[in-house]
């Protein structure tokens, strides 16, 4: 657990914070439940994680250059996710949780959007452009240092690099307004499901792809590499499946209940686990909350519409725009609302 957790009245403090005073925040992984049952369900539910993890590993290590490649990457990835939502099915961790229709509709419309309109702007005015941008005016000859390291390594650091940018997005999105207009359509979910990641905002999921991993195109084995080791460990934040975690692997890694605990209805569990991939970043940064939600979302769990999705960070800007231009219009100077005598 971070800190030195202490109970109160209102929630547990969790070093200067109080977590829970406004909505139920388990806190503490000896208070989370585990999996239990038959000898082989346990260790199934233990050693899944890691398996898949080195599995990954080993794979994109030794495979032929034949197969190598993105396309094989984005197949994995796909049949992945279709395994996870078959477990999601057989043994959910929250019955509030469960998928229903009116969900996996709205999930399914946000995977196609990312596959399809938003990956052309990426390739347009995205991190892509921006990449290309920078490797035409880069003398990439200075990175020879870097493709001397051993493969695991070079594949650790570009997986590290790029989640130690985006925990520092991530973190701005909950500390700046405008960033977290954009940010906040994200936090309306109400449950979390293997394809919650990808409902948000247009704005949001473009900046939040923003990211310097591309700059490591040019070795793709490495590149690869990195994308399994992302894709193993972050598919989990997002998941209504329940692990019997490795302590090793949640104190180094994001798991469901870090990020369940960030979409909490609680304010101050919303604001900790930011990292995408190594937690630890945020035990570095005093941003780690060891424990779990059930109830999650904004506005007391109030869940938006496709539409209202898309046109929130607008329509709110605009009235925070508003009520800020009247507070001005209606200060009236001292000395001309008081008349003199």
């Amino acid at each position: 657990m971070q800190a030195n957790a202490q109970q109160t009245l209102q929630g547990t403090r969790v070093g200067k914070r109080i977590i829970g005073a406004q909505s139920p925040v388990t806190v503490g992984w000896e208070n989370v439940p585990r999996v239990e049952g038959s000898r082989a369900k346990v260790l199934f539910f233990t050693w899944f994680q890691p398996a898949v993890l080195f599995g990954m590993i080993a794979f994109w290590y030794y495979a032929p250059n034949s197969i190598a490649k993105a396309s094989t990457a984005i197949g994995i990835g796909i049949a992945f996710k279709a395994f996870l939502l078959f477990l999601e099915w057989l043994t959910p961790r929250h019955e509030s949780w469960k998928l229903t229709w009116k969900e996996l509709t709205t999930d399914l419309f946000y995977v196609g959007l990312g596959y399809t309109a938003l990956r052309m702007i990426e390739s347009q005015i995205g991190s892509d452009a921006i990449l290309s941008a920078i490797r035409e005016h880069f003398d990439m000859e200075k990175l020879a240092w870097f493709t001397g390291l051993p493969l695991l390594l070079q594949a650790f650091l570009i997986s590290f690099i790029f989640d130690f940018g985006q925990y520092w997005m991530h973190r701005g999105m909950h500390n700046w307004y405008p960033l977290w207009l954009s940010h906040s359509v994200h936090h309306y979910i109400t449950q979390l499901n293997i394809n919650k990641g990808a409902v948000g905002n247009p704005t949001e999921l473009f900046l939040i792809g923003l990211g310097i991993g591309g700059m490591f195109d040019f070795l793709p084995r490495a590149a690869l590499l990195a994308g399994a080791i992302g894709m193993s460990v972050s598919t989990y934040q997002h998941i209504n499946v329940r692990f019997n975690t490795p302590g090793w692997w949640r104190f180094l890694f994001n798991t469901t209940e870090h990020h369940s605990v960030h979409h909490s209805l609680d304010f101050e569990g919303s604001r900790s686990n930011y990292s995408n991939t190594y937690v630890f970043i945020d035990r570095i940064f005093g941003t780690c909350v060891d424990g779990e939600a059930e109830l999650l979302g904004m506005e007391g769990g109030r869940r938006m519409s496709i539409r209202e999705q898309m046109t929130y960070p607008f329509t709110e800007a605009w009235k925070t725009t508003k009520e800020k231009l009247s507070r001005r219009a209606g200060a009236v100077p001292v000395a001309d609302a008081v008349p003199a005598e």
